[in-house]
């Protein structure tokens, strides 16, 4: 019940004020939205960069501040395509910006971005239905830099690391996490019902800051700054680990396994 109260009170203005209050006399450099121009030309400036959802909302603004900051290459990724307002800028800015319409966590995807030093995820992790997958996808095509905005859930006190799947909440359910008193429209799923046909569109999941962080440190990035806010959360990472990929055993060994599964009632890893 306090659980909830805290989350409608973070949802008014005076809300964010006693919270932004708070975090400040923490010590905290706290997230804005507004910031993200900040990151892109900190990062991006000499390096390659890959900007990934780069289309819904923004029409590649990100893309377009990365390459005038003096990125070597851009890379713009989205499951959409180009928009009209992207194609125009990019013509009138004779742009050398290399638009790839695909979903980075397919292996085709992967493939044609490459390796780029800088890579900017912002706004798409909620979207996914695989937040993990689309982190260890990052991680394979992050070479230096993570720069990585979602939205999140306010941190539940005594339990770590929790998510909320937004898809088939009740209307009453839903309802907590609509942010429409903060200015966030559109949100579907929470706001409306979940619309199969938006795909992508829908809100998927809610995570809190500590499950947002166990999530990126597992798929192989180490977080070095974050910036938080009520109801997002800005990491600045990079890549530390090898990238975590589940790796199915070839016939020979599959039969293996299963004569000693069979011999001992114990699976040993290939």
């Amino acid at each position: 019940m306090f659980y909830r109260w805290k989350v409608r009170l973070l949802k008014t203005e005076p809300g964010v004020r006693a919270w932004r209050a708070r975090w400040t006399r923490r010590g905290s450099d706290i997230g804005n939205y507004n910031r993200l121009p900040e990151y892109v030309n900190k990062h991006a400036a000499g390096k390659s960069f890959a900007d990934i959802g780069c289309m819904w909302g923004v029409n590649g603004a990100y893309s377009f501040m990365a390459e005038e900051a003096g990125a070597t290459s851009v890379k713009a990724v989205d499951v959409f395509g180009p928009t009209p307002e992207f194609d125009q800028e990019k013509a009138a800015r004779d742009s050398k910006i290399e638009f790839i319409l695909g979903d980075v966590i397919d292996t085709a995807t992967i493939e044609r971005v490459g390796r780029v030093e800088t890579v900017l995820c912002a706004g798409v992790l909620y979207h996914h239905p695989s937040p993990f997958d689309l982190l260890s996808a990052l991680r394979l095509i992050c070479a230096e830099t993570l720069i990585l905005r979602t939205s999140t859930i306010p941190e539940i006190k005594g339990l770590p690391n929790v998510g909320v799947f937004y898809p088939q909440l009740d209307r009453r359910a839903a309802k907590l996490w609509n942010l429409e008193t903060l200015g966030v429209s559109g949100q579907l799923g929470i706001a409306t019902e979940f619309r199969p046909d938006e795909g992508y569109g829908n809100w998927f999941w809610g995570l809190t800051p500590s499950c947002l962080a166990a999530l990126v440190t597992t798929a192989g990035f180490r977080v070095i700054r974050r910036y938080p806010e009520p109801f997002a959360q800005t990491f600045i990472c990079e890549p530390v680990e090898t990238p975590f990929r589940h790796r199915l055993p070839d016939r020979k060994q599959a039969l293996e396994m299963g004569r000693e599964v069979s011999s001992s009632g114990v699976a040993r890893p290939a």
